[in-house]
Order: structure tokens, then sequence, then C-alpha cells
């Protein structure tokens, strides 16, 4: 505000320049408040620079009265400055933000504009002050309409002073209209959202911006005779299959959360080795990339290349992270997981207890966040007979590492170690039907259940178990078709709770690289998540079978549910 001319100061203002100042400082205080809102009241929406220049234009209107009544010369020059409240336009503009919506409540065709409703063309386009920016966000939207919002005639400004009073955006918008306008022929979106927003009853004007569902990924791996695309899901029931794990929905799951197939999280196969290098006589899988493992160690030769002799290793691999959507072969869960091949069994498939805590260890030591041991002891081996690898458990649990084993598949109500020990996931097999495989191992220290393959057990009173009837199908991944570790297919064979364990394991990378617990969830965490979100089978009183559940990838990297952050 222009300071008063010589002849006019006084040691205390004279009446009329204190009504000046106090208009002044009027003018300025509804700028702030038009801005910023008054401490402790709700956000008021932001108003246009139409609105704002009106407010500073009345005011300099009654400043102008007072002028003009004064005696004291050069009146004009204290009348206070209005564009010192003008807004930068496009910094008022309402953010449209993008929307993701479950595929189960998702409506993606908007409605059409209400028949009546005016046309842009049909608005008075006559500006009176600078219209908005016309930037437009980068999300969708219809070409053809536009959402605008008018005030009442004569209620502009009590819809800002309302909100900024306490009064409530809610109480504001009842004197308010939401219109969905058609943008005229022969005129641009971009035009005609500038006419709108230069209107003085218009309070905001946007595109209609579209959502869009969450898609269920459907990878088109050809399965097993390469047929076509998608043809995995004839093969592998245990993903996608009316007792599988739902595979799919936990893919779009964690590709709406931004971390695809489980993206970075290091698991720590603890097995035969793995097919994952082309090294001498030893080729990597086919259906393996280079870039999905990490720098492992072979703990039977002493070696730091983990291939494998057997193939029981890679099958397990394939399961967590056989590549996917690449136009070959099958699927693995955690598809962008990172592998660390640690080779503990030899070319039989056995090895020792003191091997296997070499290989905890050394997993732990070099950034696994899970560890998956698809193997077991005999079931009278003790805690006091394996103390070796029992404190490498101990060790895995202090820094936070998953430690995922099986069951055992003698069909015994004992499990065995690993999967026996304290913060280990015991994992039992389920088959085809849904019914716990007649090789599971059963009792109190089960965790959970997973897809095994094989016949069913003799469970009386569970309609999914029926043993007299065809065993369900094996479970499927690319591996050696024969002794040589260079000839790879589909054999099959392939039942029992090694082949349960690693979609356990995967679920857990993808429920970590989502960050559905937040960024480092504890073992317990995992252990409750997976536990919480399994999907019951039997009755009730089986649980010393199945545990807390199926296993359901989906339903555990979902959005919120028990122990999610969000």
């Amino acid at each position: 505000m222009s300071t008063l001319p010589p002849t006019a100061k006084t040691r205390y203002p004279s009446l009329s320049s204190r009504r000046l100042r106090v208009l002044g400082a009027c003018a300025t205080l509804l700028a702030v408040v038009a801005l910023v809102g008054l401490p402790g009241a709700p956000s008021p929406r932001p108003a246009s620079a139409a609105q704002l220049n009106a407010s500073a234009a009345q005011l300099n209107a009654s400043a102008a009265q007072l002028n003009a009544s004064s005696a004291q010369p050069n009146a004009s020059s204290m009348r206070p400055n209005a564009s010192s409240v003008r807004l930068d336009a496009s910094s008022v503009r309402p953010n449209a933000s993008s929307v993701r919506l479950d595929a189960s409540s998702a409506q993606p065709n908007a409605s059409p504009a209400r028949p009546g409703a005016p046309s842009a063309a049909q608005l008075n386009a006559s500006s009176t002050t600078e219209p908005q920016s016309s930037a437009l966000s980068a999300g969708a939207y219809d070409q053809n309409r536009i959402v605008v919002k008018y005030a009442a005639p004569g209620t502009l400004a009590a819809h800002s002073a309302s909100a900024a009073s306490g009064e409530g955006a809610e109480a504001a918008d009842e004197r308010t209209t939401t219109r969905l306008l058609n943008v005229p022929a022969g005129s641009s979106l971009a035009a005609t959202l500038a006419k709108l927003r230069s209107e003085k009853n218009v309070v905001w004007a946007v595109p209609d911006y579209k959502a869009r569902a969450a898609q269920v990924f459907t990878p088109n791996d050809p399965g097993v005779t390469g047929s076509s695309p998608g043809g995995w899901q004839t093969v592998q029931w245990n993903f996608d299959g009316s007792y599988g794990i739902n595979a799919p929905q936990a893919w779009a799951n964690v590709a709406a959360d931004g971390a695809p197939g489980g993206s970075k999280v290091v698991v720590a196969v603890l097995d035969t080795g793995v097919a994952y290098a082309n090294r001498s006589k030893y080729k990597r899988s086919p259906d393996f990339n280079n870039y999905t493992f990490v720098q492992g160690h072979d703990f039977i030769d002493h070696s730091p290349y983990a291939n494998d002799r057997n193939g029981h290793g890679t099958f397990v691999t394939g399961t967590i992270a056989e590549a996917t959507n690449n136009h070959y072969g099958l699927t693995g869960l955690a598809y962008a997981a990172r592998i660390m091949p640690v080779r503990v069994l030899d070319n039989a498939g056995e090895g020792e207890a003191s091997v296997i805590a070499e290989g905890v260890r050394f997993a732990v030591k070099h950034g696994a966040r899970i560890i998956n041991m698809s193997l077991e002891f005999s079931s009278d081996v003790g805690a006091a007979d394996i103390p070796e690898l029992i404190e490498a458990l101990r060790y895995a649990y202090r820094h936070n590492v998953l430690v995922v084993a099986a069951a055992g598949n003698e069909g015994s109500t004992t499990i065995p170690y690993p999967a026996r020990a304290r913060h280990v996931i015991a994992v039992g097999a389920t088959t085809e039907h849904g019914c716990l495989a007649s090789y599971s191992n059963n009792g109190h220290n089960i965790t959970l259940v997973a897809p095994g393959g094989g016949p069913d057990a003799s469970i009386p009173g569970d309609p999914n178990c029926n043993p007299e009837l065809p065993s369900g199908r094996d479970i499927f991944q690319m591996t050696f078709t024969s002794t040589s570790p260079r000839v790879f297919g589909f054999p099959d064979g392939y039942e029992g709770t090694s082949m349960a364990t690693p979609h356990v394991s995967a679920t857990a990378a993808l429920i970590i690289a989502a960050r559905i617990l937040g960024a480092k969830p504890t073992v317990a965490q995992l252990t409750a998540r997976l536990k919480d979100t399994a999907r019951k089978l039997g009755d009730p009183q089986d649980r010393r079978l199945y545990g807390a559940g199926l296993l359901d990838a989906a339903a555990a990297t979902a959005p919120g549910g028990p122990g999610a952050v969000r």
C-alpha cells in the first residue's frame, strides 16, 4: 500500500487515513485467508483468480469512495494495490488425482451427459480476469467432456468465506451445483476449460478423468506343449485352479503397488543347486533369466558355483522365479525376485546338518530375506542331534530372515526338522482337489498348506477328499528330464511338500516387495499375515491337518487386512 504524502502525515493518523489503513489490512487478511484458511479451520477449497480479483476490486471501489470524500490531497495514491492479492491461476486449479479400483468394483464406462445439460457454448464466454492455466495432468480423460462446479448467484464469495471460517466445505458445497458439460463442436478441451475458468460463478472446471480397473495379469507362457499363449493355466492348477493359490490376482496386486513379480527380493534356495548359469558342462535353464540370480555358493564341492546336478533345486526355484510372460514354458510366482542358489544337498539329494547350517548362515550374511528349505531330516532326529543347524536357524531369526521348510512326506503326525524348529514356517501339501495329500505330514506344528499334488488323504467327512478316485495332477516346472544337466523339459512325478514349500516362500517375497506390512516386516509379521489370509480347509477340528489353511497369495498381497500398514 502507498504511503501518505508528507502533507498528510501526523503523529496520530486522522480518521480517514485510519479507515484506509484498516481497509488495506482487511485486503491483505482476506488474501491470506483465501490462500491458507484460518488456523484450525478445515482447508477451504481454493478460490479462483477471478474470485480473488473480484474481491480486491470491491475493496478498491470502497477505498475510492473514501478517497473522493477526503480533503487530503493525492488520496488516490492511497488505494490498495489489487495485484498484491492476485493468485497465479495455475496454482489454484484443482488437482485431479489418479484412482486405482479393485476389479470387482470398477466401472470403466463413464455416464453420458445428462439430457438438458448446457453445452459450454451456451455459457457466457466474457472474461473479466486472466483465465486459469490450461495445463492438464497426465492422466487419461475424456476429450469431449468437462466437469464444472457453479456457485449460486451471490454466493461465490460466501463459498470461500464459510469454508475458511470453519463452516466446512460440506456446508459451502450445498450452495453449489456440479454439472457435466460437452465440449462444443469446433472448440478444443483446453480452450473451453479456459473460458469456463474465467466465469465469475465457476468454482472449478476440470476434464472428466478416467480411472481403470486393476487388471488381472495373465501371462502368455504357452505351457508344456507350447501350443498357445496362456497355456500354462491348463498345467499350473497350483497357481490358477479351484484349489490353487490365486496367483493371477496376486500378480495384479503387487504390480499395482509398483513391485511386479516381487521385484528384487532375495530368496535363498538351499537345495541341490540351481541350473542358473552356462558354465563348463552346465547350462542355464531356458526359462530362467540371467539377471534373476545373485551370488550363491556350493557347500558340497566348496565352490562359488552352485550348479545343480540333480534337478530338484532347479524345479523348486522354478516355482519361485521361473521367467514369466516370455512366450515360453511355465510361470513363476515371484518371477522378479532374485534367487541366491546355495548347494547343500549332493547329487543324490542328501546333505549333512553341518553343511546346511553353513548354508543358512551364508544366506543371512549375504542379504537373503527368505530362505527356502525343501528338505527334511528323519522324524527321529531331534533338536539335540543338530545343534549347529538349530543355532543357525536362530541366527536367521535374529537377523529377521524368514525360513520356510517342508513338513515332510511320510504321512506322519510328526513334523521333522528343520520345519519343526521354532520360528520356521512348516508347509504341508494339498492336492488338486483341495484335500490334504496322502503323503503330507501333519500335526500341531504345521503352519499352513500349499499345493503339492498327488493323491488325496483319507479324511472321513471331508468332501474334498476322495482317495478312491484317480489322483490329482502333479506339480510342473522346467527342470532336467534326464541325468544330463543340459537337457530340460517338464517331467512328471514331482509331488511332495518340497513342491509346496516354494509357493509360500514366493508369496512372502511378494508381500515384502509390495510393502504390505511396511518396509521391513518381521518374521512374526510375515508368518501372521500368511496364516491370517490362508483359505480354511476341512472342519475347524482339522487344524492339525491343514494348519491355518491353504495359502492364498492374492489375499496375502491385497492392501489392508491383518497386519497391513496401508
